[in-house]
């Protein structure tokens, strides 16, 4: 399964209590952070989460209400007992960006393993969760990304009883090797369902629309955008500053198919963005906002 953990929605500067951008996904005793703005630390330890799991940080950009909470946080996941190597991805020269940031940060008892992205792909992956991205537009390189975690056919205990296939060969069969039983082999064709759809989360902040983006997202259990202004009437700003509307994120959620929205990045002029959710949900109905600490839980089984 996948807990996924939005601990900031604040865009640009915080606010008491709207810590900056950051997202934890926790799936089988392993975490990915994406970004660490400032307070991220804080938003943790309020969210009842642990450091010493976090294996992997990928960064979207290099503005600082992105990135300026790694120094603190990489000296606590230190801390913590950590002694496993941790997994930084990011855009060209994330080696020399996060080194620099580490001047307070020098002495640290795990290595650091950064890996640059150069084009729109896969960039990570462990067993079956694994990470990709995408390009979008805004004022520096930058990059959503999406989370997924493949799933197996479900077995058919219906049937493997029917081919009186001993119990203790039922975790065999599923992880997909042969069984022999009373001289007969069973494949695991004969007991496991059809290949499902895997758990999919796509996470998009600092960016203009587009179709890149649309269909990167397409059909994804939870769609995670920013949505830095809500009034309408913001739209040539939005333009300006390379952000989105709350209804520029509902239409991009409506064209991709995804299951859900979840709006974060607010501006911090606006400190009440409920009070727009009625328009984002006249474009798309499943648009939900401001829920940081409240982890979202998607089942594998």
């Amino acid at each position: 399964m996948l807990d996924i953990n939005l601990l900031g929605t604040g865009g640009m500067v915080p606010l008491p209590g709207r810590f900056l951008t950051a997202l934890m996904i926790r799936c089988r005793g392993a975490a990915i952070l994406i970004d660490c703005g400032e307070g991220t630390q804080v938003a943790i330890r309020a969210a009842g989460l642990g450091f010493k799991q976090i294996g992997v940080i990928a960064l979207t950009h290099f503005h600082a209400d992105h990135i300026a909470g790694l120094p603190g946080l990489l000296l606590t996941i230190g801390n913590s007992g950590r002694t496993e190597p941790l997994t930084i991805v990011g855009p060209q020269y994330v080696g020399q960006i996060v080194d620099c940031l580490r001047v307070i940060a020098p002495q640290l008892p795990y290595p650091i393993e950064y890996r640059e992205i150069m084009s729109d792909g896969p960039v990570w992956a462990d067993g079956p969760l694994s990470l990709s991205v995408q390009a979008v537009e805004h004022w520096i390189p930058c990059y959503a990304y999406k989370v997924s975690l493949a799933r197996s056919a479900k077995f058919n205990a219906d049937k493997a009883r029917e081919l009186n296939i001993p119990v203790r060969s039922w975790s065999v069969l599923q992880s997909g090797a042969a069984v022999e039983v009373d001289g007969r082999i069973i494949n695991p064709g004969a007991v496991m369902g059809p290949a499902r759809k895997g758990l999919e989360v796509c996470y998009a902040t600092d960016l203009r629309p587009g179709e890149g983006l649309v269909r990167f997202a397409e059909n994804a259990d939870l769609f995670i955008c920013e949505g830095m202004y809500g009034d309408p009437e913001l739209y040539e700003k939005a333009v300006e500053h390379r952000h989105c509307l709350f209804t520029e994120a509902a239409d991009m959620a409506a064209r991709a198919g995804v299951s859900a929205l979840w709006l974060t990045h607010f501006s911090p002029s606006m400190p009440d963005p409920e009070n727009y959710l009625p328009q984002a949900r006249a474009v798309f109905a499943n648009t939900f906002i401001d829920q940081t600490g409240v982890t979202l839980r998607f089942q594998d089984a």
